[in-house]
C-alpha cells in the first residue's frame, strides 16, 4: 500500500464509513483520489463491502501498531538561555504542566507505555519520571560535545514500531495514535529558512538550501525503516564528520527522507527553542520568572517586558552568554560555566576591572557580581572579532596589545603560570591525565622555569587570555579596538599575552615568530624571543590540564586540547635547540 491508501486505511479503522465525502474531509485526499483508494483497498481485500477493514488489513495493523516511543533530552538546549541555567528544556511549564509529562501523557493515552528518555544535561532533574511514569533512562555521557544522533544511537536497538519525540515540544492536540502504517517524520505547514526539507508533489521530503517545510521532529519508525535506521545511526556514529548532527540526517538517501512526511498545522504543534517561545505560547509559565531576567530588571529598572530579542552567544570555553535588547540598547550578560566557580577568583577579576575603569580599553561594564561572576556589558555595536590570520589585523592588535602594557596599571594579585599548572592538575582529584607520556612532558617544562626567572621582566597588569577572538575591532574605524574577558588577568610579565595570542590562534613556527615581530617592530632580542618560546610550552601545558578538567565535566574541546599539549612538548624542544645553537 502506499501513503495515500494507507491514510484511508487508518481513517475508515478509526471512525465508520459514511460516505467518500466525508471521508475526502477527514483524510485531507481529494475525492478522486478517496475513491481511487477504495477501489483498490476492496481489490486487495483490506476492506469489506461495508467499507469495513477486513482480518487481512488488521493483521497489517498489528504489524505496525506503536510499541514504544524514545524522548530525546540530552542537550544544553543553548537557545533557551537563560532558563536553561536553571531548567532543562523539557521541564519547562506550558499552562501548569511540564513539556515532557505532556509528552508521556500523550504516548500513555494511545496505549505507549514503553518509554525511554535519553538526557544528559541536568539529567539529575528528569529522575523523578523513572518512578512517576516507569519510564527508561539512558544517560547520553557526550551531550556536550555530539549532537543527538549520539542519542539516537545509543537506543538504536529501541526503534521498533517506536515513536521518536523530542522533549521541547508542545502538541496541542495528541499526535500520537494507536494505530500506525508506515514510517513518517512530521513537518508543519510552516515555511522555515532554517530547515533542510521541504514536501515535495509526492508528499516526499527532499532537501533544499533555501528554506523548507519547519521541521517538527516527531517521527514514526516501522517496517524496513526500523532496520535501515540502526545501520545508518551506527555507521555515522563512529565517524567524527557526523559528530554535530542532528540525528535526522540519518533518515536520508541522498536528497532525500526514506519515510513518509507527516504534514499537520503549525498552529496545533510548537517548538519551544528560546525564551520569547515560551512567553509567547504561555506568559504565565512560572520558568519565564528567572532569577537572571530579575536580576537584570533590578538593574536597568524595567520590567521583564522590556527584555527583548534574547540570542544565545557562540558558547565560550569558560561561560554562556545571551545577547538582549532593552529601550534600543543591546547588552550581554555573562553566566559562568560548568567548574568556573573553581577556576576564576571573581573578587580579582572584580579588580581588574576597577583597574581598567575609563581607561577605555574594554567594553563598558553595566554590572558585575564580584560573588558569582554575573556580568553585563553594553553590546560594541559594528565590530568583529581580529582575524588571526590577518596579517594586518594581527599587527594592530599587537600594537594595541604593547600600549596597554605599556601603561602599567596595577593589581594586587598574580597569575603565576606554574602554580595555575598545578591548581588545574589537582583539580583532576587524583584522576591521570589522557596522555600517556603527561609526566615526562610535565617534567620537561619544568626544566624551563630556570630560564624563565633568570630573565628580567617588566611586571604589570596582564591579560592572559589575550586570545584574537578578544579583541573587537570596529568595522568603521579599525584604529578603534577593544580588548574584552579579562577573568584571568593578573600581574605577569606581559610577554605571556603574546604566547597565550599564539597558542590559542593555534599558529605554527613562522606565525609565531611573525607574531613576535609585529609586538616588536623594533627587534626582538634572542633571548627575549626563547623567553615566548619557553612561555609557549609552559601555557600549552596549563590549558591542556585545564581543558581535562573540563573533561570531567563533560565539557570537550577537541582538536584545541591536543594542541595544547602538542605545544608543551614542540616548544620544550624548539628552546632547547635554539638555546644549544642547533638550528630549528
Amino acid at each position: 500500500m502506499n501513503k495515500q491508501k494507507c491514510d484511508i486505511l487508518l481513517a475508515l479503522n478509526n471512525s465508520p464509513f459514511i460516505n467518500q465525502r466525508l471521508l475526502s474531509e477527514t483524510s485531507g485526499y481529494s475525492l478522486g483520489i478517496v475513491n481511487r483508494c477504495l477501489k483498490e483497498l476492496l481489490e486487495k481485500g483490506y476492506l469489506n463491502e461495508e467499507m469495513q477493514p477486513t482480518e487481512l488489513a488488521k493483521e497489517e495493523l498489528e504489524k505496525s501498531r506503536p510499541e514504544r516511543a524514545v524522548i530525546l533530552a540530552a542537550g544544553y538546549g543553548m537557545r533557551m538561555i537563560p532558563i536553561n541555567t536553571e531548567t532543562p528544556k523539557g521541564l519547562l511549564q506550558v499552562n501548569g504542566e511540564t513539556l515532557i509529562e505532556r509528552v508521556i501523557r500523550q504516548l500513555q493515552e494511545v496505549g505507549v507505555r514503553d518509554i525511554t528518555v535519553v538526557t544528559g544535561f541536568m539529567k539529575e532533574a528528569y529522575e523523578f519520571l523513572i518512578d512517576q511514569y516507569e519510564i527508561q533512562m539512558v544517560i547520553n555521557m557526550d551531550y556536550a560535545s555530539k549532537n543527538n544522533l549520539h542519542s539516537m544511537a545509543l537506543i538504536k536497538e529501541k526503534l521498533r514500531n517506536a515513536y521518536v519525540v523530542p522533549c521541547d515540544i508542545w502538541c496541542e492536540e495528541n499526535p500520537f495514535h494507536r494505530n500506525e502504517l508506515y514510517p513518517w517524520y512530521m513537518v508543519c505547514d510552516l515555511v522555515d529558512d532554517e530547515s533542510n526539507v521541504r514536501v515535495n508533489r509526492k508528499q516526499e521530503l527532499v532537501r533544499t538550501e533555501l528554506g523548507g517545510n519547519r521541521m517538527v521532529g516527531i517521527a514514526y519508525i516501522t517496517g524496513e525503516a526500523e532496520q535501515k535506521l540502526q545501520d545508518k545511526l551506527g555507521n555515522m556514529d563512529v565517524c567524527p564528520e557526523y559528530q554535530e548532527c542532528f540525528w535526522e540526517e540519518a533518515l536520508f538517501d541522498d536528497d532525500r527522507m526514506y519515510v513518509a512526511a507527516r504534514m499537520v498545522p503549525s498552529q496545533k504543534v510548537y517548538e519551544i527553542n528560546t525564551y520569547e517561545e515560551l512567553r509567547e505560547l504561555d506568559a504565565s509559565s512560572k520558568q519565564l520568572d528567572s532569577r537572571v531576567l530579575r536580576q537584570i530588571s533590578e538593574i536597568l529598572q524595567v520590567t521583564d517586558q522590556k527584555i527583548e530579542s534574547i540570542t544565545v552567544l557562540k558558547k565560550g570555553m569558560t561561560n554562556r552568554s545571551f545577547l538582549f535588547s532593552c529601550e534600543g540598547q543591546r547588552y550581554i550578560m555573562r553566566i559562568p560555566g560548568e567548574g568556573t566557580g573553581e577556576l576564576i577568583n571573581r573578587q580579582q577579576e572584580y579588580a581588574v576591572y576597577q583597574a581598567l575603569a575609563d581607561s577605555h580599553i574594554s567594553d563598558q561594564v553595566v554590572y558585575m557580581n564580584p560573588e558569582n561572576g554575573y556580568k553585563m556589558t553594553r553590546y560594541l555595536e559594528q565590530v568583529h572579532n581580529c582575524d588571526a590570520n590577518d596579517q594586518e589585523e594581527v599587527r594592530k592588535c599587537m600594537v594595541f596589545l604593547r600600549k596597554f602594557h605599556e601603561k602599567k596599571l596595577q593589581v594586587a594579585h598574580a597569575f603565576d603560570l606554574f602554580e595555575k599548572l598545578e591548581f588545574y592538575e589537582a583539580l583532576w582529584k587524583g584522576a591521570d591525565s589522557c596522555f600517556r607520556d603527561y609526566r615526562e612532558t610535565k617534567r620537561k617544562v619544568y626544566e624551563l622555569k630556570k630560564y624563565i626567572d633568570e630573565q628580567p621582566k617588566e611586571w604589570t597588569l596582564t591579560h592572559i587570555d589575550a586570545v584574537p577572538d578578544n579583541f573587537l575591532i570596529a568595522d568603521s574605524d579599525e584604529a578603534e579596538i577593544h580588548l574584552i574577558d579579562w577573568e584571568y588577568a593578573g600581574m605577569q610579565d606581559p610577554h605571556v599575552d603574546i604566547a597565550m595570542f599564539a597558542i590559542y590562534a593555534m599558529y605554527d613556527r613562522a606565525q609565531v615568530e611573525a607574531l613576535i615581530d609585529a609586538y616588536f617592530p623594533e627587534g626582538c632580542s634572542e633571548a627575549v624571543r626563547r623567553k615566548i618560546y619557553c612561555y609557549i610550552a609552559v601555557c600549552g601545558l596549563l590549558w591542556s590540564n585545564w581543558c581535562e578538567y573540563k573533561r570531567q565535566l563533560g565539557v570537550e574541546f577537541g582538536e584545541y586540547s591536543i594542541r595544547q599539549y602538542r605545544y608543551a612538548k614542540e616548544y620544550y624542544r624548539i628552546f632547547q635547540e635554539e638555546q644549544n645553537g642547533i638550528s630549528g
